[in-house]
């Protein structure tokens, strides 16, 4: 079987580090999806506005190697345990796709790129390949009772951010909205570090929203730090 890229996501993520570890963790994240030349017509969207929340079936594209083991090290385990890959969400799967719930806020009809749709709580990079859409069925798709294994087991904790006033002033001067800060806020208390490297000295970089924003761990909560443009992706970066 031989699939196509139906759509292309967009969001304020220009790499794959800090973006939600799943999606539905933050909520405010808004990203777009617009179909491909072939499937930008409305009617095979219609009656999708009747749908609250949207699966979306889309390539880990930014996947540089091929998966070269059968087990993963979750970041919920603290990324020193190892879980089979098909008792995980991990990226670096078999074939490389992705499956994500958003929500779906409403559909732009009529745009020079075609009927767009406006989604909230999406786990993914500016530019993935979207290959299906489906509806969310709650008598099918819900099971609030279900086991989650090692996701029950161990409980995420968010972490305390501090966006400093001078800082929040330079961000709203390169165009953030309060929107795009309430969503960076949301993001970084997710706390998008790396579980096995928690240094305090570090200074993290996130391309998002257009810049590149910088960010420390200092006495257990992130500070952001002065944001920068973002910086060119060197050869094969992002791909």
């Amino acid at each position: 079987m031989e699939i196509e890229k139906i759509a292309t996501f967009h969001s304020p993520f220009g790499s794959k580090f800090g973006i939600p570890k799943q999606s539905g963790l933050v909520p405010e994240l808004r990203g777009e999806i617009v179909l491909e030349k072939t499937y930008r017509n409305p009617d095979a969207l219609r009656g999708i506005e009747d749908f609250d929340y949207l699966w979306l079936v889309w390539g880990f594209s930014a996947n540089r190697h091929a998966p070269t083991s059968l087990t993963v090290r979750p970041p919920r385990l603290g990324g020193n345990m190892r879980v089979g890959v098909f008792a995980s969400r991990s990226p670096f799967r078999p074939n490389g796709l992705g499956l994500s719930s958003v929500r779906l806020d409403h559909v732009e009809w009529d745009t020079p790129r075609g009927p767009v749709l406006h989604v909230l709580g999406a786990d993914l990079m500016d530019g993935t390949p979207v290959y299906d859409i489906k509806p969310y069925v709650t008598y099918a798709d819900s099971h609030p009772e279900a086991r989650s294994g090692f996701v029950d087991r161990k409980k995420w904790q968010k972490v305390e951010v501090e966006i400093p006033a001078d800082v929040l002033a330079q961000l709203r001067a390169a165009g953030l909205t309060e929107e795009d800060i309430t969503a960076l806020r949301a993001v970084l208390e997710e706390d998008p570090r790396p579980q096995i490297q928690r240094d305090e000295d570090k200074v993290y970089g996130m391309p998002f929203a257009g810049l590149d924003i910088k960010f420390q761990a200092v006495g257990g909560k992130l500070v952001v730090r002065r944001p920068h443009p973002p910086r060119p992706l060197s050869q094969g970066e992002g791909e």
